[in-house]
């Protein structure tokens, strides 16, 4: 099928009429445009003209400056973000450190020297999120995001910026469990901040507080005394918070005292933990001490035989004498 011929515009036609209304048309503008540049009659039109058409240039940037409003908001908050974790980072450990500060100053402010104070102070922790929780009626346990891969190794305990929260008891390529102070088969050697008076604290089965059901009649507890991890056993270093005595009556056998106290740690709300890596000093006797003398590639040469004094005298007879008997 042929194609149509286009048709030809009819300002630019071939035609007398045609080119009459282009000159005219160029005419009019340089008259224009004379007149503007000499009067500035066009002023007024153009001002009214750009009123109307900004708009339209607002319009047509609107997508570029909301995409680039979007990419700086998405900046700003993973900045944001990354800030806010390591200062929650630093705050939890400073936590941790003040408390333990707090507690070696008050035990050992007069039996230690500087130097020892501060390497107690020396922690060696890794940080671990809490990605899961198990608190059944006879289980208070906590899943980590770190497990051997990380160093993690069973027994070592954790903490939060408050207190004791637990040890690990299982270890996992890429996690670990811990159980909580308030489980029912934990236990935590514990010393009465006030009187120090040791005892050992066990978890409970509503998972809200730990039980203290030994301790002797005659002991000075009250509601308000705090517990410190007393370091026994080799497994909770010294000196971290671990509760808060609530309440002490009889036990039901009459035998001894029975105390309950709320947990130092915030076991309900914590995300972050401390895997602690330091463990208490060994507990024993010091190793024994050598001798001094000087080494025994510089002692003396021993004597010979011919050359002492007593090699030549006869030797005397050996008599046997009695305890009642005098000698013959």
């Amino acid at each position: 099928m042929p194609l149509a011929r286009e048709e030809s515009s009819p300002l630019f036609a071939g035609t007398a009429a045609g080119t009459l209304r282009l000159i005219f048309y160029l005419a009019l503008a340089m008259v224009l445009m004379v007149l503007d540049h000499r009067n500035g009659w066009l002023w007024r039109l153009r001002y009214a003209t750009a009123i109307v058409v900004e708009p339209v240039y607002r319009l047509a940037s609107l997508p570029a400056e909301g995409f680039h409003t979007l990419s700086v908001a998405f900046a700003d908050r993973r900045l944001l973000t990354e800030q806010n974790q390591r200062l929650r980072e630093d705050l939890l450990l400073a936590n941790a450190k003040l408390n333990r500060m707090a507690a070696v100053a008050e035990q050992n402010q007069r039996l230690k020297e500087l130097l020892d104070t501060q390497h107690s102070l020396d922690l060696h922790v890794q940080m671990a999120r809490v990605i899961g929780m198990d608190m059944g009626a006879y289980r208070h346990r906590l899943m980590i995001n770190l497990g051997a891969r990380d160093g993690i190794k069973s027994g070592q305990p954790v903490i939060d910026a408050h207190g004791v929260v637990g040890q690990i008891v299982d270890v996992l390529p890429n996690s670990a469990t811990v159980m909580l102070v308030t489980d029912p088969d934990h236990a935590v050697p514990v010393m009465i901040q006030r009187t120090g008076l040791r005892t050992i604290a066990y978890g409970s089965r509503n998972g809200q507080q730990l039980t203290l059901p030994n301790v002797p009649m005659a002991a000075d507890v009250q509601v308000g005394d705090r517990l410190l991890t007393s370091g026994l056993g080799g497994r909770f270093p010294q000196g971290f918070p671990v509760g808060e005595i609530s309440s002490v009556a009889p036990s039901p056998a009459g035998m001894f005292l029975e105390a309950h106290a709320q947990p130092s740690a915030d076991l309900d709300r914590a995300d972050e933990l401390l895997v602690l890596h330091d463990l208490p000093e060994p507990a024993g006797p010091p190793p024994p001490v050598r001798p001094a003398g000087p080494p025994d590639s510089e002692a003396p040469a021993p004597a010979s035989t011919s050359a002492s004094p007593r090699a030549s005298l006869p030797a005397a007879p050996a008599t046997a004498v009695s305890a009642g008997t005098p000698p013959t």
